[in-house]
């Protein structure tokens, strides 16, 4: 855990110090350290430590150095360096006191490691304090942590761990069973401290209302392939070092089984909660993440109004509004023109997404010269009563069909393959993995990708999981698949110690981050993924637009 704390810490605070204008060589230090090459990078920072020369850059060389040496599991080369601005006052000095503190607690000098800790005054890096004090003293000698106690009893980590060091003796002297009535007597109710295991339950509608287990899916139920993905990435996540408890519930699609699942203390324990997905189960889930304050993921839907309130749920794709928004930003940065067509699914998203882009657009000076629900029937009909045809000039100056049909998609294929048309299209990304539709054959490339967490296909990570995942399952993996490994991913990557298991506070550190089998994410202030770009197919190659 210690090692994942501090490279995890590391990840949060790399992004702090001010890029801009720094000298060649403190970049190629930043570098070394996001490479894990820890000497290298401690070598590079040195230079820049001194303070007479290089002003407030020495104090972010210092901070970045110790990480380094953390990282190469050297303590007094990190002590060594946060020494000299141990005490000055700067913008992260509380950060950089926490960091001298876990330097302290891995060089085994305990009592200065909490002595700093005293020091500090921001309320959540204090909280984190705390919790790193109990992982490194839960082990300690009752002795020690007895003795000490009367200095360091404000530590709400230090008393949690000698509360939890004396009850598991059977036997304690007088002394010992003073303090733990001590401890309880001003704390009563001491806040449990997060271990540092990632617990993730999944909840899912493996099976329906009559069924007892799991055994009843079928492996080509999309439940089940979504599952696998989740699994497989959390098999990646143990092996990368992390410890992750994955707990899987069966909701049965039966509301009131759902009910009593939550009342299991397992549930309550976890860290994040993925899925169910279906409506009724999602809500009930949302609304027991929010008294709980556990973050419950929907894995698949886009429809997030009903979460825009919350402060607990979160849909893992963008959501409705987030897929407007890139789609309107897109058009605008192409200026094709002015004049849209819009077609929609009878699906709840689509024909939400439709309505809200005739809003949308119009408010962003587009006209919406038309807008219809489309089906398999008048797919192409819709299209050819814009002029869409042979010989003749489309009405409009590009079109957004919005379906994960491929019954609608295919007569709409074979019509712009058939009249060699150039009138841009937007469709949704999952027409990407249409069998009958080859994009290279046509002669204008007018068909563009409405990104959805859009895979990054070609690239060495998704051929790696399609070779692994075929070793293990026999099969290659589906687009679901690909989104619960990434999911868990997301989570690994946002969901850790560093920030007390604070998916919240870790999400509005980054704007953009980069997926691994994905073009990526951005949840800052969001509970959806708000990167929502529309994408280009170029020699085979998706690139976004803008």
């Amino acid at each position: 855990m210690r090692k994942l704390f501090i490279f995890l810490f590391l990840l949060f605070s790399f992004h702090l110090s001010n890029a801009q204008g720094v000298p060649e060589d403190y970049q190629k230090a930043k570098t070394a350290l996001l490479a894990k090459d820890y000497w290298a990078a401690m070598n590079g920072f040195k230079p820049f430590t001194d303070l007479e020369k290089y002003g407030n850059l020495a104090n972010y060389a210092a901070f970045h150095l110790a990480e380094a040496a953390l990282g190469a599991n050297q303590p007094m080369q990190a002590i060594s360096a946060l020494q000299p601005i141990y005490s000055k006052t700067w913008n992260k000095s509380d950060e950089a006191k926490f960091l001298l503190a876990v330097a302290y607690f891995k060089n085994k000098q305990n009592p200065e490691a909490l002595r700093v800790i005293k020091t500090i005054k921001n309320e959540q890096i204090l909280k984190q304090s705390y919790n790193a004090t109990f992982e490194y003293l839960n082990n300690s000698t009752a002795s020690f942590l007895v003795a000490n106690l009367n200095e360091f009893q404000t530590n709400e980590g230090y008393t949690a761990a000698l509360a939890a060091v004396l009850q598991k003796q059977t036997i304690m002297s007088a002394s010992e069973k003073e303090a733990l009535n001590q401890i309880r007597a001003t704390n009563p109710k001491v806040s449990p401290v997060k271990d540092d295991v990632l617990d993730l339950v999944v909840i899912l509608p493996f099976t329906g209302s009559g069924a007892s287990s799991i055994s009843g899916i079928g492996y080509t139920d999309f439940m089940f392939e979504l599952y696998q993905g989740i699994e497989f990435g959390v098999d990646q996540l143990k092996n990368e070092g992390r410890k992750v408890n994955l707990m899987t519930f069966d909701s049965k699609r039966d509301l009131n089984h759902l009910s009593n699942l939550l009342n299991d203390p397992t549930i309550k324990q976890a860290d994040v909660i993925i899925g169910p997905i279906y409506p009724e189960e999602s809500d009930l889930v949302s609304a027991f993440a929010e008294k709980e304050q556990i973050p419950f993921i929907h894995p698949l839907s886009n429809l997030g109004e009903r979460f825009e309130q919350t402060d607990f749920s979160y849909l893992f794709r963008p959501s409705v509004n987030s897929l407007s928004t890139g789609v309107i930003s897109s058009l605008k940065s192409q200026r094709w023109g002015t004049r849209v067509a819009v077609g929609y699914s009878g699906s709840a998203r689509d024909e939400k997404l439709g309505l809200l882009l005739q809003t949308e657009l119009q408010k962003a000076g587009f006209q919406v010269t038309k807008i219809e629900k489309i089906d398999p029937r008048n797919a192409a009909s819709f299209l050819q009563g814009i002029g869409v045809r042979r010989g003749n000039n489309p009405a409009v100056d590009q079109i957004i069909l919005l379906t994960d049909d491929p019954a609608i998609a295919q007569p709409v294929f074979s019509l712009m393959e058939s009249i060699t048309a150039s009138v841009p299209v937007l469709v949704m990304d999952s027409w990407l993995g249409f069998n009958f539709a080859n994009y290279e054959m046509l002669e204008f490339p007018n068909f563009y990708f409405i990104a959805n967490n859009t895979p990054k296909f070609g690239s060495e990570a998704i051929d790696q999981f399609r070779d692994q995942f075929y070793e293990q399952y026999l099969g290659f993996p589906s687009l679901n698949a690909i989104l619960g490994l990434e999911l868990v991913y997301w989570l690994g990557e946002n969901e850790t110690v560093t920030f007390d298991f604070d998916l919240r506070r870790s999400l509005n550190q980054n704007a953009f981050q980069p997926g691994k089998l994905t073009w990526g994410f951005n949840f800052q202030n969001s509970n959806n993924n708000s990167y929502a770009p529309v994408f280009k197919l170029e020699a085979g190659e998706l690139i976004p637009l803008n």
